[in-house]
């Protein structure tokens, strides 16, 4: 399991096998959310990352906007 060490200045060094398997490069923008005394770094993607994200999802049971209630 990697570790890391939050410095005097409060920053954490993301481990070198986590950067690589997460294709973390520097300056990328990360979202820090805390549930349940846990803290997630989620990584933000930009716009064109997600291109294609839903390319063959099945629509044909989604409503019409007017037949919602």
């Amino acid at each position: 399991m990697a570790q890391t060490t939050v410095s005097s200045k409060y920053q954490v060094v993301i481990p070198k096998e986590i950067r690589e398997r997460m294709r973390i490069e520097p300056g990328q923008k990360l979202s820090v959310i805390t549930k349940g005394g846990i803290i997630y770094l989620v990584p933000v993607l930009e716009l064109d990352e997600l291109r294609g994200i839903a390319a063959g999802a099945d629509t044909s049971s989604l409503r019409e906007k007017v037949d919602r209630v």
